[in-house]
């Protein structure tokens, strides 16, 4: 075995940024072979990877990358196990190439995100190099294309929370500043649909269920619960879609009725809300 000297143990370590430990023992197994000892790193990364699967992960930062016309946009959550880690660099660096790579290639899933090349490395391969360096669990735990007239972003809560919204009906108006009102909205309010047509029948039920079984509890008519269950599910509507809830700038409009004001006919075609944590 031919002696590793500090300057290859460096020289390694500029190279991939891991440990000086590490390199040394990298360089030592693979007889002085950089190439080789770079594939050693990056195996141990993938079983720092494996070792780590059952961590969890609610540490983070959201990434989004909007086309300069804005009617496209992308959004991923690359989540890390702490807030320490969140703030490194190279995480955040590693969260903008993803963001980027999807923008550029628009893979239909994040799986199919995972397996893209970024460079000579594929995404997942990327992140198992940072997992091995970190020592941390790190995935992509969502990925948004979202496509239409207009696609406004907006993030919060230090890069913790982002939004994407589009909107239609623009009637060639700059809707910039609605869009980010509106995503102020959604990251404060948490709405479920953007309307009671685009609500899930699953949660429709399960809300009609909870109201007939408060009704009864109260000792109504069994002949006035289905009535009043209805009555339930629009007050449900009304607090928790987009559209009907009040607008958080201004109480005495919905926020149908402040994107009306702003152009006519200006209204939510879908919208997407992901938080880390």
């Amino acid at each position: 075995m031919s002696a590793i000297s500090a300057q290859d143990v460096n020289k390694l370590r500029q190279m991939t940024g891991a440990g000086m430990m590490d390199c040394k023992k990298a360089l030592s197994e693979a007889n002085g072979d950089f190439e080789k000892a770079i594939e050693i790193l990056r195996k141990k990364g993938q079983k720092v990877s494996a070792s780590r699967s059952d961590r969890e992960a609610k540490e983070g930062s959201v990434f989004i990358k909007v086309s300069d016309d804005k009617k496209e946009a992308v959004l991923i959550a690359l989540n890390c196990e702490t807030d320490f880690v969140a703030k490194n660099e190279e995480f955040q660096n590693l969260g903008k190439l993803v963001a980027e790579t999807a923008f550029v290639s628009k893979p239909a899933t994040k799986e199919a995100l995972l397996d893209l090349k970024a460079g000579s490395l594929s995404i997942n391969d990327k992140i198992v190099e940072l997992v091995g360096k970190i020592g941390e669990k790190i995935e992509v735990s969502e990925y948004v294309l979202m496509k239409g007239e207009v696609v406004v972003p907006y993030i919060h809560a230090g890069s913790k929370l982002g939004v994407l919204v589009s909107l239609k009906g623009i009637n060639g108006k700059d809707v910039t500043d609605a869009g980010k009102d509106v995503g102020m909205q959604i990251a404060a309010m948490n709405p479920v649909a953007v309307d009671e047509k685009s609500v899930d029948t699953t949660v429709i039920e399960k809300e009609l269920e909870i109201a007939k079984a408060q009704i009864l509890a109260e000792g109504k008519p069994a002949s006035m619960v289905d009535k009043i269950a209805q009555g339930k599910l629009q007050k449900f509507f009304k607090e928790n879609t987009l559209l009907h809830q009040a607008f958080v700038k201004d109480n005495s409009k919905s926020v149908a009725q402040y994107l009306d004001s702003v152009t006519k006919g200006l209204t939510v075609a879908e919208f997407k809300r992901v938080a880390i944590g």
